[in-house]
């Protein structure tokens, strides 16, 4: 920006009156930009990190905790569980890739929510190039800066980067598909972290039934918690179970408490990606429905 400069000293009025100007300026261009935030865009990246962090980081620590519990009461034998590791190893595994894939797509989607809406928005008349876009293109492409040879070559990189960029963004029923399909497996995957909170929750209403008998009629010896019958343990697994007031031991350890809720925050995480992919798939399609309807196809 060039700084302004006067033959004469400006009187404290006249410099108000400036300050002002500029202020009311550099306002007006910022709500300028804001109408074409695409708010819907921005509210689901939001919550899509938020989900996406809180299932990864409490399913991957849920997951060590289980290990630990099924090593300490459940199986002295590691043969017995040496399959159930590798499970959770595994899954581990798919945590990391999870997150990092979830990361980038969010971002991409966030990309392509701008690129879409301000098209929308320029349909309708909504949106209005401002000196904010420009400021922003220029950023991007290099503007005006490094006039030299290398100041070229990063430019010129720069520009074929926006534009293999722009190639991916104006195709939004590209982008409304692969949300389609990750919104799919992504709903498996929601189901599937219900599974853990459903063995836990049994395991702490079997632990509440000892520690308060008069409100069941069996023995307290006869309730437990199998590990086998869920699959977790082979049937052949010794002990496998545990019963009684060893039971109850287990339920009041902070281990378990802390692997329940774990378990039960991965799970709302897991929701809350899903609406966000919701919410995505949403606000894609109907960008791409307005820009077809008006005749710009599926490139823009």
């Amino acid at each position: 920006t060039e700084r302004l400069s006067f033959p004469f000293p400006l009187s404290r009025p006249a410099q108000h009156q400036i300050h002002i100007k500029s202020s009311a300026g550099l306002l007006e261009c910022c709500a300028r930009c804001l109408v074409g935030a695409p708010f819907a865009s921005l509210v689901a990246t939001g919550l899509c990190f938020f989900g996406v962090a809180l299932f990864c980081g409490c399913g991957h620590e849920a997951l060590t905790g289980t290990e630990k519990l099924i090593e300490t009461y459940f199986s002295k034998n590691y043969q017995d569980y040496e399959y159930l590791i590798n499970v959770i190893h595994a899954f581990q595994y798919v945590i990391y890739g999870t997150a990092s894939f979830f990361f980038l797509y969010g971002a991409l989607l966030l990309a392509e929510g701008f690129y879409t809406t301000g098209a929308v928005r320029q349909i309708f008349g909504d949106y209005k190039t401002t000196i904010c876009g420009k400021g922003l293109s220029a950023t991007v492409t290099g503007g005006q800066k490094g006039r030299g040879s290398r100041g070229q070559h990063q430019a010129h990189s720069l520009e074929r980067v926006c534009h293999c960029l722009g190639k991916w963004l104006g195709h939004p029923d590209k982008f409304v598909g692969i949300t389609y399909a990750l919104t799919v497996v992504w709903l498996l995957v929601f189901a599937c972290s219900a599974v853990p909170v459903y063995i836990y929750f049994n395991t702490w209403t079997t632990c509440q039934s000892i520690a308060f008998p008069s409100k069941t009629s069996a023995s307290i010896g006869s309730l437990c918690a199998d590990a086998r019958m869920y699959g977790v343990l082979p049937w052949n697994a010794f002990p496998g179970k545990v019963c009684g007031s060893n039971l109850l031991s287990i339920c009041k350890t902070a281990e378990f408490q802390m692997t329940f809720h774990l378990f039960i925050a991965a799970f709302v995480g897991a929701a809350a990606t899903l609406v966000s992919l919701l919410t995505f798939m949403i606000a894609a399609t109907y960008n791409f429905a307005v820009l077809k309807l008006m005749g710009r196809g599926t490139k823009f």
